[in-house]
């Protein structure tokens, strides 16, 4: 196994501008001022404290390590200059065959929804062309729809909540991840594959995967995010906003709660009950919040059909719910025998000043801790969910059965080398007679 490559120790212009953020006015020491410093803190540094995480998190035996955390943090201060943020955080590290991603969950001011790809052809010339396709070839055509498309969720809500940037290694350019889609998270729920460490990779799998390795990697950092994200039980409370059409709240949404003192970190490391999960569950559509794709627009259905398709239409699906947000770990399910987190403390020796340290099993590479009011959470792996024992990839489907035909189109059985021969002499017989024929005719004209 090839030895990992070191890094260089920081220069005089890495160190400067890492005291910078240390010590400036930007980002108060919430250490000796008292306050805490956390990135859900609204606060006008959008950074959190880099000294305050690397030290904890070296507690819990997780992280980059003290240097390569300055470098990523110093990379992250560069982000944050270019881009306006408020607020930037270090989401994790994900593990690549060639390369790994370094990734930052940011929040920026504006979210501008990124522009739809436009079609080559539009709806009106693509049912010309198919009626001059039927037009032409008289065949038969088939009748099968495909389910319609989920669209996404807009950016800064469900799975498109937050944004996120990824670099090689700390001092290269960040690059922005586009949105996911249902059809993505869709299909990465059904494969297994490492990462290669190149965005622009094609992803060879089965099912196919629709994108390149840049929109994997975003489908499993959705994922990643609403299994392995918790937070002290207290810290959030639920914002109930505006009812949605059915006349429910809507309680996809929350805020730091001013009130809470913190929970022991003795009871937090031996009851999950004390942990709750603050990123909304995706449901098997792909998509935080179910869309029903059977109703249609009012504007589309006229009023002399609507009793007709009224009659026609099957009945509305089950909408799919998953558990609400700030839904406790004890809840969490099993798989493959295993239970799904450990916790722990940092330190039994010194239980004075340990903190509490909580692991994924079913995502390995995910930690958070908690200590007081401050906690974090983190991800270094290779971006793959546990299988269990072995993992059995996606059996092929059923093929599809011949087609049965009507009257009027029949399928005639291939001839036999015999009936070739047969029906060959047939045809040299009747020439030869033919060409009789004509010599006899050209005769009697003579005479």
């Amino acid at each position: 196994m090839p030895k990992p490559r070191q890094l260089a120790p920081l220069d005089g212009e890495e160190q400067r501008l890492y005291y910078e953020l240390l010590l400036g006015d930007r980002c108060p020491d919430p250490i000796s001022k008292g306050a805490p410093c956390h990135p859900w803190t609204k606060e006008e540094n959008p950074l959190p404290n880099v000294n305050e995480i690397s030290f904890f998190l070296e507690q819990a035996g997780v992280g980059l390590g003290r240097e390569e955390t300055q470098r990523t943090f110093l990379a992250l201060k560069q982000l944050v200059d270019s881009q306006e943020l408020l607020r930037c955080r270090l989401w994790g590290k994900i593990l690549g065959i060639e390369s790994n991603y370094y990734i930052a969950e940011v929040e920026g001011k504006e979210l501008d929804e990124e522009e739809e790809e436009q079609p080559d052809r539009t709806e009106e010339e693509q049912k010309d062309a198919d009626t001059d396709d039927k037009e032409e070839n008289a065949v038969p055509q088939s009748t099968y729809k495909p389910p319609p498309v989920v669209p996404k969720e807009t950016v800064g809500t469900g799975a498109n909540k937050f944004l996120y940037y990824v670099c090689k290694e700390p001092g290269l350019p960040w690059i922005k991840l586009p949105s996911v889609t249902p059809a993505q998270i869709d299909v990465s729920r059904q494969i297994r594959k490492l990462f290669t460490g190149r965005l622009e990779a094609p992803v060879k799998s089965y099912p196919p995967f629709p994108g390149n390795e840049a929109n994997y990697l975003r489908a499993q950092i959705a994922r990643i995010s609403a299994g392995t994200h918790v937070s002290p039980q207290g810290f959030f409370l639920i914002m109930e906003e505006e009812d949605d059409e059915e006349g429910e709240p809507l309680q996809d949404s929350y805020d730091v709660n001013p009130d809470f003192e913190g929970i022991p970190v003795s009871e937090m490391a031996e009851s999950l009950s004390t942990w709750v999960h603050h990123v909304q569950h995706i449901l098997p559509q792909g998509r935080c919040t179910w869309l029903n794709l059977s109703m249609k627009p009012s504007e589309d259905i006229d009023e002399d059909e609507d009793m007709e398709e009224a009659e026609e239409e099957p009945d509305e699906p089950e909408p799919e719910v998953g558990p609400p947000l700030l839904t406790p770990l004890s809840q969490d399910a099993e798989l493959f025998n295993t239970p799904p987190w450990t916790s722990k403390m940092s330190s039994t020796l010194t239980s004075v000043h340990a903190i509490a340290v909580l692991r994924s099993n079913l995502w390995q590479g995910g930690h958070a801790y908690a200590s007081g009011k401050k906690f974090e959470n983190i991800y270094v792996g290779w971006g793959v969910k546990s299988a269990g024992d072995g993992f059995s990839p996606s059996v092929p489907p059923t093929p599809l059965k011949e087609y049965v035909g009507d009257e009027e189109i029949t399928e005639v059985p291939d001839p036999t080398p015999r009936d070739e021969r047969e029906l060959a002499e047939a045809l040299v017989a009747a020439q030869e007679e033919m060409e009789g024929s004509d010599r006899e005719d050209e005769s009697d004209d003579d005479y």
